[in-house]
């Protein structure tokens, strides 16, 4: 696969789409036998397989005084080559397997196959943006696939966009802190998460078989969230939390703040903040589950999602007398 860069002209996009490539030396002479002999543009362009305009354009140029001349057209021509800038083919990675490659193992991820193929190609780039053009070219897609897979990376702010300069085109770019944001995308959806399955667990009852999922990947998300985000309770505040729970498991009743906050002789935003910090993450708890009351009291229980229903039947049958 090859990258072409330079200025274009309308006669190299032309050239490009039509049969045979540029007009030639011969087909320039026989352009000049067939205008003498009064054929028109159309029936010429017929014949050498190439778009009307194309003829129209060339007679154009280079009809003099004395009518079209081959040979003065194809010296014409030539002058016109020199002149442009030149174009040079720069090369993809010498493996250019490795993009399809990249995006296969990208789209393992999660990503979408389209996404994961621009988004390969964005980051492989020996440039610091690439146009819609430029990923049209590369990956021989239409660019309406280009356009929604641009769509979807910027949602996930792993692509930008921005104006060129130079003219009315969108250039594409990775910035260098891309992961840094995306990682700060992926912790803020895995605390969302958490805090919807706690929502779930009030709808649905702790002790329901799907309160006791929501449980369980309520935990697990609050727990990557904290780790994703530098990590875990502060030492201090871990001491406070464990001392609340033991608090609340020695009274055996359901206590306030207040009562907390006097019992331990804490001021009573110490004690506030250490159950704040067990209500966020319940997992810090496990197995423990910390309960608030319409009163505002806080009691101390077992995680039902610790058992199965079977299980609890099972140990309520122990209680009884035998």
């Amino acid at each position: 696969m090859h990258c072409i860069v330079g200025e274009r002209t309308q006669d190299d996009r032309e050239a490009e789409q039509m049969p045979g490539g540029r007009l030639t030396h011969e087909d320039r002479g026989q352009i000049a036998i067939w205008l003498a002999e009064g054929l028109g543009y159309a029936e010429i362009a017929r014949r050498l397989g190439r778009p009307t305009s194309t003829i129209s354009r060339e007679v154009a140029r280079n009809a003099g005084a004395g009518g079209y001349a081959a040979d003065g057209a194809q010296r014409a021509a030539g002058r016109r080559a020199r002149r442009r800038r030149p174009i040079q083919a720069v090369e993809q990675p010498s493996d250019d397997g490795f993009v399809e490659r990249f995006a296969t193992l990208l789209a393992g991820t999660g990503l979408p196959r389209m996404p994961a193929r621009v988004f390969a190609c964005l980051i492989t780039a020996d440039s610091e943006s690439l146009t819609s053009a430029d990923l049209v070219r590369r990956l021989q897609v239409s660019p309406a696939s280009v356009s929604k897979a641009i769509a979807y990376l910027e949602a996930m702010d792993l692509v930008r966009r921005e104006q060129d300069p130079r003219g009315r085109r969108e250039r594409y770019i990775i910035d260098d802190d891309v992961w840094l944001r995306a990682w700060r995308t992926d912790t803020g959806a895995h605390a969302e998460v958490a805090d919807a399955t706690r929502q779930g667990i009030e709808i649905f009852g702790a002790d329901t078989l799907a309160g006791a999922r929501l449980s369980r990947m309520g935990g697990f998300f609050s727990q990557l969230s904290e780790q994703m985000n530098g990590g875990g309770l502060a030492e201090a505040l871990a001491r406070d939390v464990h001392t609340v729970l033991a608090a609340l498991v020695y009274a055996g009743r359901p206590l306030t703040v207040d009562a907390l906050a006097k019992a331990l002789d804490w001021p009573r935003g110490r004690a506030a903040d250490a159950l704040d910090a067990v209500e966020r993450r319940p997992d810090i708890a496990d197995p423990l589950a910390l309960r608030r009351g319409e009163t505002g009291a806080y009691t101390i229980t077992t995680r039902q999602d610790r058992l199965s229903p079977a299980q609890r039947e099972a140990l309520l049958k122990f209680q009884e007398p035998t």
